[in-house]
């Protein structure tokens, strides 16, 4: 059986936003991860509280939540949802030079929670970005991905890749 995109018409092949009225409501969750790879100056800085921004972690944390649910009208065919929880939990690892980040969105409705998910993650790493950036530029945004997904016709997910 071939796999086919749904976001594709498959008269025109152009992007449209997919039908969803005829699917049944489930609690649907996603959890993505994010990893940072920061400078050892900037872990002193951090562990230490010394931050001159202030609280980096919250301040991520609350812009992560908000740009979750602003999903809908960031990217264009997804569909705008009702988030029953969006949590974020953002460790900052000295041994390893490393933030971790760690979101999760749920919803009960017709489609998933994926890019909610990715979204809040991925912001909340730009904020990190943005708040530290004044003690270190060279912060990468390694690595961002889907690690959990539960709900919908397609069931339970789990990506090993994304395990730490």
């Amino acid at each position: 059986m071939e796999e086919k995109l749904s976001h594709f018409d498959e008269k025109t092949g152009r992007a449209k936003m997919v039908d969803v009225g005829g699917k049944q409501d489930t609690t649907r969750i996603a959890i993505t991860r994010s990893i940072l790879k920061i400078s050892a100056k900037l872990v002193e800085i951090l562990a230490s509280g010394s931050l001159e921004k202030g609280d980096a972690f919250t301040v991520a944390k609350t812009a992560g939540i908000l740009a979750a649910k602003q999903t809908g009208q960031l990217i264009p065919m997804c569909h705008p949802l009702s988030l029953d929880c969006v949590n974020i939990e953002i460790e900052l690892l000295p041994d390893r030079q490393e933030i971790r980040i760690e979101a999760e969105a749920k919803t009960t409705g017709k489609t998933g929670v994926e890019m909610e998910a990715l979204v809040a993650a991925s912001v909340a790493g730009m904020t990190v970005y943005d708040m530290c950036k004044a003690v270190d530029k060279g912060i990468q945004i390694v690595k961002t991905g889907l690690f959990r997904k539960t709900g919908g016709k397609s069931g339970e997910y789990c990506n090993p890749e994304m395990e730490w």
